[in-house]
């Protein structure tokens, strides 16, 4: 049996996160420059677009975070009237970003991205 590539194995971890929980809707692993390394993303949704977005989101929050004290970033969470985005950091070269219903119970989405990125870590 042919082993899977990195990018076969990434697509599976988010598709695990996914199945894992009713409320994520969309996943994404982005790398710190802004390019898509795999995806999970509705049709509807231009994966470049989610790319560069999450790659600024996470440097400003990064910044944000030292200037005012908080230490390493952790998590930026965007909250909008039809929902969440979360996005999290994975090691030092990507980022997880997690689309989420407005419904979806936090706790357990942190809980599902906490074990997705000790998972990708040993992948990135």
């Amino acid at each position: 049996m042919p082993t899977k590539s990195r990018t076969e194995q990434l697509v599976e971890r988010l598709r695990d996160l996914q199945a894992s929980s009713g409320d994520v809707e969309a996943a994404a692993i982005v790398s710190v420059d802004g390019l898509s390394m795999a995806s999970s993303l509705p049709g509807h949704i231009e994966e470049d677009r989610v790319s560069a977005m999450s790659a600024a989101m996470l440097s400003l929050g990064e910044r944000i975070s030292t200037e005012l004290g908080r230490g390493a970033l952790e998590q930026v969470m965007v909250k909008g009237e039809n929902g969440y985005v979360i996005l999290t950091a994975v090691g030092e070269e990507a980022v997880l970003t997690v689309l989420a219903r407005k419904e979806a119970k936090l706790g357990l989405i942190f809980l599902d991205v906490t074990r997705t990125v000790d998972a990708l870590n040993q992948l990135v």
